[in-house]
């Protein structure tokens, strides 16, 4: 049986808990899906025994650099761990002194509790109480006897990756600071974040200002189009230091940033700012420019980087939001909306994208895994044709100059006045795109009849022309803007000036990724192009046939 959200309680020395915390979170995996919080009393039994009882119990552990390291210690093991749930390392109870709003009610309800602690379950359920508002009566585990095994070494947690072999845990206590500041993309919180707010957390006693980066901030970042909304980003730290450390998460400083400084340059109260190594010299610029304003100099206390062990050679070899936002590429971002009214078979898939986004080199690689492609480019072209529909209402509304002396419609000549024209290129599309779209049903119809499963329509223009609204999902293409002018420039021998126009006359990413299921890249390898179709296809198969293998379609 597995519970979504899980809270596990710690109560063993942490120099026994390094030889069994691997195995413990392993275990924990396999039992919570969703979100599992740690609390963490190291000696829990002798502080009750020594005290009025469990109910009486809110004695707070130090914030010293063991308390820190065990912190960041679990959520680099944690890492490890593929579709490992969220974890959160709760800070309620680490402290000089107590607080009086720490036992807020947590984000996601718990339902389920598993400890090392000895204690009678009621007693370790009143103690959990003194912390944490629970909205109703978890259930209570005592985590298996052989994980609590002295034998158990598979993992050392307090000195394994990104902890760089130092002393397993020492009792100094930290420095704590009023108003800490950092900043950041914080985009999908992952444990890299998690462990830069938890510093911030340890060390603050009133107040953690975040910057959260947005407009420019972020345009050259890897696949900035996939990054969250700023709203959502900036609750998703709140949630977090709300969970872990209630006293100190305050909505209306966690702000969205435009330029490297952000508010760490204009409020006197603050003394430190929590950096990684990667930003030092972020935290150093901060200073320079709160010493031009006349106020005082931030500690910069820097967090050693977590190695990602599940990296592919495309990604960074760190925790990184642009390795989490590339894994994304193939995978279902958005559910589809239901469309009762199409049939069910064959399955249509949109797939849109800008100029020399890699389009036609995707739509092979899904006809190569079993789809039918549709070219809405092809159909276009037999629309033009003499005789047909098309080309008798373009003439006739354009005139019989844009018709070449073969008898052909001469696209120039047609380009040359709708382009300079927008009303008129609104005409000519008005002529042209229900003709397309017409074909294109046929052509999915005479698919459906021969039992093919699924089509593709490869379509630049799939939302502008509304052909969507015949498509069970629509898939996109992108490439970075740089990447997409270079291309132009190399294929089509243009200038600069040319390519910048082409692309910049075409829908954004950013608008196309909002009405897409699924989005893919062709700006690396194409190997790497090739597992994200694949990645695409396989969780097709499974929505589109739950009960089939792949290979039956």
């Amino acid at each position: 049986m597995t519970t979504q959200t899980g809270l596990l309680l710690l109560t063993s020395p942490v120099e026994v808990l390094s030889k069994r915390v691997s195995s413990i979170l392993r275990f924990i995996g396999q039992k919570v899906t969703r979100v599992l919080y740690v609390h963490y009393h190291p000696n829990l039994e002798e502080c009750l025994s020594s005290g009025s009882g469990p109910l009486m119990s809110t004695s707070c552990v130090p914030p010293s650099f063991g308390a820190l390291r065990f912190a960041k210690g679990i959520y680099a093991e944690s890492s490890k761990i593929e579709h490992f749930p969220d974890t959160r390392v709760l800070l309620r109870n680490i402290s000089e002194q107590q607080s009086s709003i720490h036992n807020v009610p947590l984000i996601h309800t718990v339902e389920e509790i598993y400890t090392d602690s000895p204690l009678p379950s009621g007693d370790i359920t009143a103690y959990l109480k003194n912390w944490i508002d629970f909205s109703s009566e978890p259930v209570l585990h005592k985590l298996p006897k052989d994980l609590l095994s002295s034998s158990v070494t598979s993992g050392e947690v307090v000195q394994g990756d990104g902890l760089n072999g130092k002393p397993a845990f020492s009792s100094k206590v930290l420095e704590e600071y009023s108003h800490v500041v950092l900043g950041g993309t914080f985009d999908r919180l992952h444990v890299g974040h998690k462990v830069l707010l938890t510093e911030s957390a340890i060390r603050a006693t009133s107040k953690v200002t975040v910057g959260i980066t947005d407009g420019v901030m972020n345009k050259k970042k890897t696949l900035p189009e996939l990054i969250q909304p700023c709203g959502v980003r900036i609750q998703a730290v709140y949630d977090f230091l709300r969970d872990v450390k209630p006293q100190v998460a305050h909505r209306e400083v966690i702000v969205p940033i435009v330029d490297p400084f952000g508010p760490s340059i204009v409020e006197a109260d603050m003394g430190a700012i929590i950096v990684s190594q990667e930003t030092r010299k972020g935290g150093i610029a901060v200073n320079k420019k709160r010493l031009e304003k006349g106020l005082c100099e931030l500690d910069i206390h820097e967090i050693e980087i977590i190695a990602d062990v599940h990296h592919t050679s495309q990604e960074e070899d760190k925790i990184s939001s642009s390795s989490q936002r590339m894994r994304l590429l193939g995978s279902l971002l958005h559910p589809p909306t239901p469309k009762p009214t199409l049939p069910s078979s064959p399955y249509v898939i949109g797939l849109t994208g800008g100029i020399a986004s890699g389009k036609s080199s995707v739509c092979k690689r899904l006809e190569g895994l079993g789809a039918v492609v549709i070219n809405c480019d092809k159909l276009g072209h037999q629309a033009y044709l003499p005789g047909a529909l098309v080309y008798n209402n373009v003439v006739k509304e354009f005139g019989q100059d844009v018709v070449s002396e073969d008898g052909h419609i001469n696209r120039k000549a047609l380009g040359a006045k709708v382009f300079a024209d927008r009303s008129r290129l609104q005409i000519l599309n008005q002529i042209v795109w229900p003709e397309i779209a017409r074909m294109t049903q046929e052509c999915i119809s005479e698919h459906g009849k021969e039992g093919k499963k699924v089509c593709v329509l490869d379509a630049a223009i799939l939302l502008e022309a509304e052909w969507d609204s015949f498509t069970h999902e629509v898939w996109s293409c992108i490439i970075p803007k740089s990447e997409a002018l270079q291309r132009i420039m190399d294929r089509d021998n243009l200038s600069q000036e040319r390519a910048t126009q082409r692309v910049e006359s075409q829908m954004s990413n950013e608008d196309r990724i909002q009405q897409s299921s699924v989005v893919f890249s062709t700006f690396w390898e194409p190997e790497y192009t090739q597992k994200q179709v694949e990645r695409a296809w396989m969780e097709l198969m499974d929505r589109v046939s739950p009960q089939q293998p792949a290979a039956q379609l």
